[in-house]
Parts: C-alpha cells; sequence; structure tokens
C-alpha cells in the first residue's frame, strides 16, 4: 500500500488503520505489570533484584561509606583534640604573660619606690646641708650684728660723752670736767640697760 492508498482507505474504511498498525480491532490488552498472569515472575525478578542490590551495597557500598564515616569521625576527634591542645596552650602562654606582667609591674613599683626613697634622702641630705649653711650664716650675721651693736653702743657712749660735753660748754660757758661727764653718760647708759 502506498500513502495515497492509507489515506483513501483510512478516511473510507476504519479497520484499515488497525490493520495497519498491527493491532487487532476490539479487545484491549492489560498493560504487563497489571497482567496478574504475570505476577509470579515478577516477584520472582524483585527478589533476585533486591537480594543483587543488598549483596552489593553490604559488600561494596557500606563499606565504602562506612569508611568515610570513620575517617570524618577520626579527623573532627582529631580536630578536637588538636583544638583542645591549642586552647591549652593558649591558655599556659596567658597565664605566662599575665605572670610576666605582674612581675613586671611588682618591679617597675620597687624601682619607683627605690627612686622616690633615693630622691627623698638625696633632698634631706640637701636640705640638711642647707640649714647647716643657713644656721651658720646666722650665727656669722649674729654675731656681726653683736659686735656692730657693741661697736655702735662704745661710739654711742663717746658721742655722748663729747654732745654732753658741747652742751654744758655752751649752757655753761665753761668746759665741763670730763670725768663727770663720763660718769653721768655711764648712769643713763646703766638705766637704759636695766629697762
Amino acid at each position: 500500500m502506498t500513502t495515497k492508498d492509507l489515506s483513501a482507505g483510512s478516511t473510507t474504511d476504519p479497520d484499515a488503520t488497525q490493520t495497519q498498525v498491527g493491532q487487532e480491532g476490539g479487545a484491549h490488552s492489560n498493560f504487563p505489570p497489571f497482567d496478574a498472569g504475570t505476577f509470579p515472575s515478577q516477584l520472582v525478578w524483585f527478589a533476585i533484584a533486591f537480594g543483587f542490590l543488598y549483596w552489593y551495597l553490604s559488600k561494596r557500598g557500606l563499606p565504602q561509606l562506612g569508611a568515610v564515616i570513620e575517617g570524618r569521625k577520626a579527623r573532627i576527634a582529631g580536630d578536637l583534640d588538636e583544638a583542645t591542645a591549642m586552647q591549652q596552650k593558649a591558655d599556659a602562654a596567658a597565664a605566662a604573660h599575665e605572670k610576666t606582667l605582674t612581675e613586671a609591674r611588682a618591679k617597675a613599683q620597687s624601682l619607683a619606690q627605690a627612686a622616690r626613697d633615693a630622691a627623698a634622702a638625696d633632698a634631706q641630705a640637701k636640705r640638711q646641708a642647707l640649714e647647716d649653711e643657713l644656721a651658720a650664716k646666722l650665727a656669722d650675721a649674729e654675731r656681726g650684728i653683736a659686735k656692730t651693736r657693741a661697736d655702735a653702743m662704745a661710739s654711742v657712749a663717746e658721742v655722748a660723752r663729747d654732745a654732753a660735753g658741747a652742751i654744758v660748754e655752751r649752757l655753761g660757758g665753761r668746759p665741763a670736767d670730763p670725768s663727770s661727764i663720763a660718769a653721768a653718760v655711764r648712769s643713763v647708759g646703766s638705766l637704759s640697760g636695766a629697762a
């Protein structure tokens, strides 16, 4: 049959189409997996396939998977052990660092205290030397003042004698007796010294 015959036949005869595809018209057969007659052979092949899959996974797949899981567990455990060891080392280093800082602070404080004590002792020595020097200068000054006062008092007595002699001579018109003027100046000096 040609294409022309097929197209002509399909329009005129519905059975011609059924014949061309190779099926009989009328009764339909069931899909093979749903056909009850093939159930026993399907179950046997299912058991064989399942058994083969089980055997393959138990001999090949699962041991490899188990080895991978065990390897990961071992690696994780090793990493955790390493992390714990590093943490302990870090804690020990931090403790050593803190101890070093504490020792350095204590040393710095002791050095600072020693420097303060040395500075205080030096300042005390300088202050004592300055006080001794000032006390010596004060003693010298007091001796100089006492000498100057004594000299001034000696001069005052002489000036007082001269002045008293000049006053008596001017008022009395005649020179005064030096011994009586000296006695009068001494009596006035003893009165002013007693007061």
